[in-house]
């Protein structure tokens, strides 16, 4: 029987046609799938943003959900603490460990033990606030270039399959999880030390007494995670929300003692603690230094959508705490002054001295000082200079007590 050998300039030319026909294809599919996504450069960088309650975390979340680069989601240790909810935080830390561990791999199968039986895209814990759901692969409203809107996202990409948010997070060079679960840095380590993932920690602090002033507004969304974290004890109504701010502010000096006065050698330089005050007065410096800190490029686009979010004139939404919306953000941050009655103030610095005191948080004396917005109660922070090998002073100066 006869057989057809092409020769070799047709396979050229078949091979030629054919890498052209993928890269018209991938031209066409751009906002369709994966391939219309830049593949990242190395390994993927994997991001927790380390926070508590009414911190700021949400804008400091659409910071990197925005990002082109990113893929985000909000908050999955949520899942974990809203099907166990007559635990204590100590006894879920390794179950929110373990889930982070499997997400930033993209490994979405981990949520099974978290969904109903039947579950999509809206069965994730604010799923319309990460860009990506609302992007392709998993949604078509988005282009993975521009932002997302939230209402818009949630009317229309919330049937979608998680088998699809799994390829999307494959396509992204940065992984980013927010986080207001965690009290400590040392459930993390096994994170930190893991050869697979390349983590960075960003801890965002706020002012104790704004962090009052916003819980108060949405209280019965933490009565929850308040038992939670207060081990299921038993406690007068009156003492909670003062007892929850002791344990958050503890958590905030435990963090910040453990990364920047005695950091084990595998959190140098992957770790970076950043003032809410400071990035609602100076965003854009703020921001791209966290950019920065996680190898993220600022774009005219995001820079131009920072100011607009935090120059506007509203003052949020009390129904929807979550939601981003344009507002004066520096207003924002000092309305606990004429809010609060100076006997609460008062009891939160107690509470909190410690940390205040680390975090650069003046506190007030009466409330005439208060209600003075021209006093600034923000002390400059010095960047902390820390080494895990002595100086030769150092070492000149140990000789010299040895010798004595």
């Amino acid at each position: 029987m006869a057989r057809c050998r092409p020769n070799l300039s047709t396979l050229m030319f078949l091979v030629i046609l054919q890498g052209a026909a993928v890269v018209l294809f991938c031209g066409w599919y751009y906002q369709l799938s994966p391939c219309g996504s830049e593949p990242p450069n190395g390994p993927k960088v994997h991001v927790l943003l380390l926070s508590t309650w009414r911190s700021g975390s949400s804008f400091l979340g659409q910071v990197f959900s925005q990002h082109p680069s990113v893929f985000y989601l909000m908050e999955p240790a949520w899942h974990v603490w809203s099907q166990l909810p007559k635990s204590s935080g100590r006894s879920l830390r390794m179950a929110v460990r373990d889930l982070f561990r499997s997400v930033f791999q993209c490994d979405l199968g981990v949520m099974d033990a978290y969904l109903p039986n039947q579950y999509n895209v809206s069965s994730l814990f604010m799923w319309s606030h990460s860009r990506a759901l609302c992007s392709p692969p998993v949604c078509q409203l988005t282009p993975r270039d521009k932002f997302s809107n939230q209402t818009a996202c949630f009317l229309k990409c919330g049937s979608q399959s998680l088998q699809k948010v799994q390829g999307s997070c494959d396509s992204y060079s940065h992984i980013v999880l927010k986080a207001v679960r965690i009290f400590e840095l040392e459930s993390l380590y096994p994170l930190l030390q893991d050869p697979n993932l390349n983590l960075r920690i960003i801890h965002l602090v706020r002012d104790p007494r704004a962090v009052v002033r916003s819980r108060e507004e949405s209280a019965k969304a933490f009565i929850r995670d308040n038992s939670i974290l207060l081990d299921q004890k038993t406690i007068p109504a009156a003492e909670v929300q003062f007892l929850v701010m002791q344990e958050i502010c503890r958590s905030h000096l435990r963090i910040h003692e453990t990364a920047l006065l005695k950091p084990p050698p595998f959190l140098k330089g992957r770790y970076k603690m950043v003032r809410y005050e400071d990035m609602v007065r100076n965003p854009l410096g703020e921001i791209n230094a966290l950019y920065e800190f996680v190898g993220l490029e600022m774009t005219k686009e995001l820079q131009e959508w920072i100011y607009r979010v935090t120059h506007g004139k509203g003052q949020g939404s009390k129904r929807e705490p979550f939601k981003i919306t344009s507002r004066n953000a520096a207003e924002v941050s000092q309305a606990w002054r004429s809010a609060l009655p100076h006997s609460k103030v008062k009891r939160i610095q107690q509470v909190c001295r410690a940390a205040m005191a680390l975090h650069g948080y003046k506190a007030v004396s009466n409330e005439k000082e208060q209600k003075r917005l021209d006093l600034d109660l923000l002390t400059p922070l010095e960047p902390y200079q820390f080494s895990w090998i002595p100086t030769k002073a150092e070492q000149s100066g140990n000789t010299d007590q040895n010798k004595g």
